[in-house]
């Protein structure tokens, strides 16, 4: 690793033997920061070098990363309250996800994590009321057009996305964790029924739940954008439990595929060395678009990207019902409407 690097690959030997960058030249530095900052994750670099000797330009680059780091933890923290004071009049369970749910019950995956949008999961029967409750509290919708907003309700996991203009936040409301059209139909009562209580009134999921929903949007929705964070959450997320009943809890929410790649894509990257040893084709190929960086932090191998763009669609709805909505998409895009 002693000069430029070419690809997420460099990333992932830093985060799993981080005593490898100390034989790093400038070159490799500047590749190593630029491809963090594209999978956002500096900030998780910057804590998981801390320590170490290095150019002092990239150590005043990390210090500042890891203040913005927990400048972000805290108003994810600020803004599940915010939430929970909306939704505690209701009186049902309202349940962290991602990475707020990391940071909140103080996880391994929630250290230096960059933290977007505020995602809940509530019971179905609830929406309507905590639709209600957000409304009146100051969020507002970010999508008012009739088509996205009637897809949402009727085809998603979530609620169309909305923000609090004020803070600068969104927030997703979920009630399940993969959209009603895709072919998985995980068991949304069950995840929220067996959720762990935090001491400020919110829920995680269980640890078997946690992983497995990490899984589910890395493998079962998405087309692996961002891959290199996901993966590294789920890697942190086994150190901290285990896989314990993983198996068994993966399979009754129908994601026993979905869980046992990704966790043989995150121990191909993060754990020790000759992990990736037994990865299929197809893992490898997986692995191929996760880690599709250059050493400048620029997307590389469109083709494969394109494949899993194409695929995660596929994924989430019957072709017939995925060419009408793409239709109608580009109808709209070209006519003004």
């Amino acid at each position: 690793m002693g000069g430029a690097v070419s690809d997420g690959y460099a990333l992932a030997a830093a985060m799993r033997d981080p005593a490898t960058t100390v034989a790093l030249d400038d070159a490799g530095w500047t590749s190593l920061i630029a491809i963090a900052r594209a999978e956002q994750m500096i900030g998780t670099l910057a804590y998981r070098l801390n320590g170490l000797p290095m150019p002092a330009p990239v150590a005043r680059l990390f210090a500042d990363a890891r203040a913005s780091a927990e400048q972000g933890r805290v108003a994810a923290l600020w803004e599940a309250e915010m939430a929970r004071r909306a939704l505690a009049p209701l009186g049902g369970a309202v349940v962290l996800l991602k990475g707020t749910a990391y940071v909140a019950a103080g996880l391994g995956a929630g250290v230096g994590r960059s933290i977007g949008d505020l995602d809940i999961l509530v019971p179905r029967g609830a929406l309507d009321a905590v639709e209600h409750a957000l409304l009146a509290a100051g969020w507002e919708w970010v999508k008012p057009d009739p088509y996205d907003d009637d897809y949402y309700r009727r085809w998603m996991h979530e609620l169309p996305p909305m923000i609090d203009r004020m803070r600068d936040r969104m927030i997703d409301v979920h009630h399940t964790i993969l959209p009603l059209t895709a072919r998985i139909t995980p068991d949304a009562d069950a995840l929220i029924a067996e959720s762990l209580a935090l001491n400020n009134g919110l829920r995680v999921l269980n640890p078997c739940d946690m992983i497995a929903h990490a899984a589910a949007h890395l493998i079962a929705d998405g087309d692996l954008a961002g891959g290199m964070r996901n993966l590294w959450d789920i890697h942190c997320l086994v150190h901290d439990f285990g896989t314990e009943g993983l198996t068994e809890r993966a399979a009754h929410h129908g994601l026993g595929g979905a869980v046992a790649r990704a966790i043989r894509l995150a121990a191909a990257l993060y754990g020790p060395e000759g992990e990736g040893r037994a990865l299929s084709a197809t893992d490898r190929l997986f692995l191929r678009r996760v880690t599709a960086r250059d050493g400048w932090g620029r997307a590389t191998r469109p083709a494969t990207r394109l494949a899993f763009y194409i695929r995660s669609h596929f994924l989430r709805m019957p072709p017939l019902m995925l060419a009408r909505h793409l239709w109608t998409k580009w109808r709209r895009g070209h006519s003004g409407l």
